[in-house]
């Protein structure tokens, strides 16, 4: 049976994967499926593949569906308006940590290790971050480029995949998100399926590490993940506008992005 409702969802975690600075991973996370969607894509390659395509078609064409119906709408947003647009990225993360904590039972859980680790995590984001350049769209590309390109995708889809790390995030620090936002808009195929074969063998090869580490590292996962997320807050912060109603647009922003993760939390849990 198909699980029509992820096309919504799909659609969430498409939009948050074009998104420097916010991953499908965090939207997953909030949505509640994110344990689902990591056994489903480890599944996915066992004798159980066709019990997962109930899951999966609906989810990859929300998926698809945002991301090429968005990107040109976030371009011109991120271009335009950044500084409200930005903010309302940043209420959707703030909204994410408390589901991330409270999966984590923090409370009775978290030691002392266990704040190093959050904090470790938060910390390599911030470091990253400070790599993070606009980059122009590569023209007459050489094999070396496509190579670049597949490597990029590979290491963008562990970031889709984790909460807190944004694929977009990856691609920006590689040089290479100008060039495959281009690739979406003008639906470039052989740019996008270069990135695109990347995408895939890299979610399928560590979907399998990180189900591990949640198996295994239950607690210690979390805590690195919340770490990733409020490390992003940094990162993405873009600073303030001198204008006073640039900032109370970027506040109602802020407040519609937090309000947009709690009640997804709330709906998802109800």
């Amino acid at each position: 049976m198909f699980e029509w409702k992820n096309i919504l969802r799909g659609i969430a975690m498409g939009a948050s994967d074009i998104i420097p600075g916010v991953s499908g991973g965090t939207i997953a996370l909030v949505l509640g499926i994110y344990h689902r969607l990591i056994a489903a894509i480890n599944n996915f390659f066992t004798r159980r593949w066709k019990q997962q395509l109930g899951f999966f078609i609906p989810l990859g064409l929300g998926i698809l569906i945002a991301i090429f119906s968005l990107s040109n709408l976030l371009d011109w947003l991120l271009e335009s308006y950044p500084q409200p647009t930005f903010f309302l990225f940043i209420g959707l993360i703030l909204g994410t940590i408390p589901f991330l904590l409270n999966e984590a039972d923090y409370k009775r859980k978290f030691t002392g290790k266990h704040y190093f680790l959050l904090v470790i995590g938060a910390g390599l984001v911030i470091f990253i971050g400070f790599f993070q350049e606009e980059s122009p769209i590569m023209e007459s590309l050489s094999i070396g480029d496509y190579v670049l390109l597949f490597f990029s995708g590979w290491f963008a889809s562990t970031a889709m995949i984790l909460p807190g790390v944004s694929g977009s995030f990856i691609l920006v620090i590689l040089g290479v998100f100008t060039t495959v936002l281009e690739a979406v808009s003008t639906v470039n195929i052989p740019v996008l399926s270069t990135v695109a074969v990347g995408v895939v063998l890299g979610i399928v090869i560590m979907s399998k590490f990180i189900q591990y580490l949640l198996h295994h590292h239950t607690t210690g996962t979390y805590a690195v993940m919340t770490g990733l997320l409020v490390g992003s807050l940094f990162v993405i912060f873009p600073g303030l506008d001198a204008s006073f109603l640039q900032l109370i647009i970027s506040i109602i922003t802020l407040l519609t992005g937090l309000f947009v993760a709690i009640t997804l939390g709330k709906i998802e849990r109800a």
